[in-house]
């Protein structure tokens, strides 16, 4: 079951701006990338569910964070049907991420009151995911689109919030475009989880690149 209502998960995505995006069939190495991101400042992410018996993985990790992690908020992404999210859900995701719009998942998700953000490309698809309830859109694959998409969504619609999938890279200049667009907050996922040339992840670097993500957005803001 959540620990976070999807109003406090909605709340902290656009206090800080970021959601790291991470998988992982181990659940050691699933640990050491989820504290390093939290070290670096990250109270969000999204565990991106695509290998078999992912769910056993989350479900250690979920566990794993609640004990060791306060205050971190896990979600589950690649989520493609509702049986999958209603799985997740028990299992302590406190958000579903998409990457369709999918009305069925909207509607488990929404009985529990937990938080989704659907994958949408169109802006009948993102009006239909605010009229299914959705908080947060996904805007994915987010480098297809570009900043310049969000721009012309904010302009009729500027209540609609947009987080970017794809495509955002914690530079300076890429975190610029997409800001000054009017997103909400952003998706980061291989880019911000590195890897050193031997294949394993470098902590060190996963969490001096989160902290320097998070100062400037929140510079941008």
């Amino acid at each position: 079951m959540a620990n976070f209502t999807r109003i406090q998960v909605a709340e902290v995505m656009k206090q800080t701006g970021l959601v790291p995006l991470f998988y992982n069939d181990d659940i050691e190495i699933s640990k050491s990338v989820v504290k390093a991101v939290y070290d670096g400042g990250a109270r969000l992410l999204e565990f991106t569910a695509r290998g078999d018996f992912a769910h056993e993985v989350f479900d250690a990790l979920s566990k794993y964070v609640a004990k060791e992690l306060p205050g971190m908020i896990m979600g589950v992404g690649s989520v493609t049907d509702a049986a999958s999210a209603s799985r997740y859900m028990a299992l302590g995701a406190n958000f579903i991420v998409t990457p369709v719009l999918r009305e069925d998942i909207a509607m488990v998700c929404n009985r529990r009151k937990v938080m989704w953000s659907p994958g949408c490309g169109t802006l009948t698809e993102i009006c239909r995911a605010e009229e299914l309830g959705c908080e947060i859109v996904k805007l994915f694959p987010g480098g297809t689109y570009g900043a310049d998409f969000v721009k012309a969504i904010k302009g009729p619609q500027p209540w609609t919030s947009i987080m970017p999938t794809g495509g955002v890279s914690p530079t300076r200049d890429s975190l610029e475009a997409w800001f000054k667009a009017g997103v909400t907050c952003v998706g980061i996922g291989s880019k911000l989880i590195a890897k050193g040339a031997d294949g394993s992840y470098d902590l060190d670097k996963i969490k001096s690149t989160t902290e320097s993500t998070l100062k400037i957005i929140d510079s941008l803001k």
